[in-house]
């Protein structure tokens, strides 16, 4: 129920907050390093893999599909991925080998995990790979304009 960042200023790591409802993130949630979404934090990146990655860890893992999300009316964009070194993940190639009931289930988690806050964010729509490979090098590009 723990949401971190990386503080700007000093490249540490600092609690964001502790969610206010009674729910758990469907997946391992990071950020790729070197990027700038367009909400200017780095790319949110939801890493599938069968354990439970400590943060600031550095993961090799491939881009399968982007969950689109509008969050207080700006876009912020979940890129999903699979770890390479994990048996259980390794295999999928692109979102539409994801289960229909998962994407239902992180539709809901990221509907509803701002509610208690009075934040309104909605999912309408989850591209592939080539989406969400798109989206991860305009990132990329974005950071090196600004850095």
């Amino acid at each position: 129920r723990t949401k971190y960042e990386v503080d700007k200023e000093t490249g540490l790591l600092k609690l964001d907050r502790v969610l206010y409802s009674s729910v758990i993130y469907p997946a391992n949630y990071g950020f790729i390093p070197q990027s700038l979404g367009d909400d200017f934090d780095p790319l949110d990146v939801m890493i599938l893999c069968r354990e439970p990655i400590q943060p600031l860890c550095l993961v090799p893992c491939r881009v399968i599909g982007v969950m689109q999300m509008i969050d207080q009316g700006l876009e912020d964009d979940k890129i999903l991925a699979v770890a390479d070194n994990d048996a259980n993940t390794k295999h999928l190639n692109d979102i539409r080998e994801l289960a229909g009931h998962f994407k239902l289930e992180l539709k809901e988690f990221f509907e509803s995990y701002k509610r208690l806050e009075n934040k309104t964010v909605t999912v309408p729509d989850f591209q592939g790979k080539d989406v969400a490979l798109e989206v991860v090098s305009r990132a990329l590009s974005f950071y090196k304009t600004k850095y």
